[in-house]
């Protein structure tokens, strides 16, 4: 059985690419998933750092948007590392990402906490999506996966998580 018709739903958000960290994700629905974790992957060179937020949004485009809290935790990421630090909670003002090379940053947005946010006035908002502000604007290799947990509705076809 492939991986995402049982578990879920994998989207890239993010083409890897060289660039500044002044960047903001594609922007998923969470609507038909409980859970939801964007893998944030740099590169080589010792470069590049932003304030990493996540923001519930009111459609695709997004219209408008509310940054939320969530949690994260980062893996220095040597070839073949399993490293994981601790897991902690950001609040809506977000984390500074370090100045290292072969990061990667693990955020696991809640659901219940985008549809309570208020955007635009209206709450029970799927939309979610994550945004990077720069702090150093060197250029670095990122790209960013989103991995949408626990499909409130399985069968033989992945649900769709962009639309």
């Amino acid at each position: 059985m492939i991986f995402t018709q049982k578990f879920g739903n994998i989207v890239n958000v993010l083409v890897p690419a060289s660039r500044a960290l002044n960047t903001a994700s594609s922007v998923v629905n969470l609507k038909g998933f409980g859970a939801c974790t964007f893998l944030v992957q740099k590169g080589a060179g010792a470069v590049g750092t932003a304030t990493i937020t996540v923001d519930a949004c009111d459609n695709t485009t997004p219209s408008n948007t509310t940054a939320i809290a969530f949690r994260y935790r980062r893996m220095v990421a040597a070839t073949n590392a399993n490293a994981w630090g601790a897991l902690a909670a950001a609040t809506a003002s977000g984390f500074a990402t370090t100045a290292a090379a072969n990061d990667m940053y693990e955020i696991s947005v809640d659901p219940s906490v985008v549809a309570a946010a208020s955007v635009n006035s209206a709450t029970g908002n799927s939309y979610v999506r994550l945004n990077m502000t720069q702090v150093d604007a060197t250029a670095c290799l990122v790209g960013v996966v989103a991995v949408l947990w626990l499909p409130r509705y399985t069968g033989a076809d992945v649900l769709s998580a962009v639309a």
